[in-house]
């Protein structure tokens, strides 16, 4: 082949690879079971909020898609999103964190202002008008990868490690944002911004000696809090009925209560989609959104929750695969960072509905009712891909 190619350039031709060729290459470049791990969690949400909110809105006479179409939009925005985003360079991205960090804070800041609405008892969404509101909090957490990336993943000349200058940058940069979502009050987002941040700092390379100090700070934080009387009466409760589910099972504990008879009635292989008693009576709250597992469990039993985590698992797979194989820190720091917020995502809200966790109101990556969760959470595996084809890049 080289040959050939030489000698069709001393003619004065152009050598390009054969077209199929060229199509394999480009067809080799991103990760597709990443992709179809993302594209078979996102239709299969698709279905489960369908049969979620079918009943309710065929009773009150309304569109029994109504819910689904707007999930499928945000769905839609959210691919168009990713695959822009995981066609970029990571050196672009990182020409603009310094303005997507400013303006995720100015997001939440608004929040907290006359213009945030109020939604469960939390004032985390700003309403645009014509039905459409968004949540800044889960386009921060997609600031938050990129800018603590930036002092954990940037080592300077002569650096094997962050030094302690760049760890602290790191914290405050992961700090102010968290503070803003702890005064909405939304507390499930801000642990979710505590393990991202976390994760990152692991896979730096930061000194033991910090590290160690980090986690007696954090202890030492959690306990002030709550002598303080800083953690909400809401929130002890939820605290006490997850280790007594039967203190209040019709206040506190009324949640969990009916998450786990869903689950439970499922059974193996489940009650058939759209055919679950509970799902159909209505009987979990929130079911569409953050108790959406428990439609898989009553409707697809064990074996077709067992197969959602084992898809989800799958995709937090290549994405540690992915950052192992980053060639740049920066990448590295980026693609743990965005695993350890899916993993923690999907490990508390399937603990919610177990009983294993106490109800944070986080909702399931890919699957839960929500355009800003889902927008966000496929652009979040954008990112992965894009750190993923700077392999092949052989960025320096």
């Amino acid at each position: 082949m080289s040959a050939a190619r030489a000698a069709y350039r001393e003619r004065g031709g152009t050598w390009r690879r054969p077209f199929a060729l060229r199509v394999v290459d480009r067809l080799k470049r991103p990760d597709w079971v990443l992709y179809g791990c993302a594209a078979a969690l996102t239709l299969t949400g698709l279905l489960l909020i369908w049969s979620a909110t079918r009943p309710g809105l065929i009773q009150q006479g309304g569109d029994p898609s109504w819910f689904l179409r707007r999930q499928g939009i945000a769905a839609g925005i959210g691919v168009a999103l990713m695959v822009l985003i995981a066609r970029s360079d990571l050196r672009i991205l990182r020409a603009y964190v310094p303005m997507l960090y400013v303006v995720a804070l100015l997001g939440l800041a608004v929040v907290l202002s006359p213009l945030g609405s109020t939604v469960n008892g939390s004032k985390s969404w700003i309403v645009l008008g014509g039905g459409v509101q968004f949540q800044p909090s889960e386009f921060a957490k997609l600031a938050l990868v990129l800018g603590v990336a930036v002092p954990l993943g940037e080592l300077r000349d002569g650096e094997r490690r962050p030094g302690v200058g760049a760890l602290l940058l790191a914290l405050v940069l992961a700090a102010l944002p968290a503070l803003l979502i702890l005064a909405e009050p939304d507390l499930g987002t801000a642990l979710v911004f505590v393990a991202m941040t976390a994760g990152m700092v692991l896979v730096s390379g930061v000194r033991k000696v910090w590290l160690g100090a980090l986690a007696a700070a954090g202890v030492g934080v959690a306990a002030l809090a709550w002598f303080l009387g800083l953690i909400r009466p809401y929130q002890l409760q939820r605290l006490l009925v997850l280790a007594d589910p039967d203190a209040d099972p019709l206040g506190a504990g009324y949640n969990a209560a009916q998450a786990k008879i869903a689950i439970g009635s499922g059974g193996f292989s489940g009650q058939g989609l759209f055919r679950g008693g509970q799902t159909a009576g209505e009987f979990v709250p929130e079911q569409h959104s953050d108790f959406i597992f428990t439609v898989a469990g009553e409707e697809l039993g064990f074996v077709g929750a067992g197969a959602i985590l084992v898809v989800m698992l799958a995709l937090l797979w290549r994405g540690l695969r992915i950052a192992a194989r980053s060639v740049t820190p920066y990448g590295t720091v980026i693609a743990a960072g965005t695993v350890c917020w899916l993993a923690f995502q999907t490990f508390v809200n399937v603990g919610m509905t177990l009983g294993i966790m106490p109800i944070i109101g986080v909702p399931l990556p890919f699957l839960s009712y929500g355009g800003s969760a889902t927008i966000s959470g496929l652009v979040a595996v954008g990112l992965l891909q894009a750190v993923h084809r700077q392999v092949g890049r052989g960025m320096p």
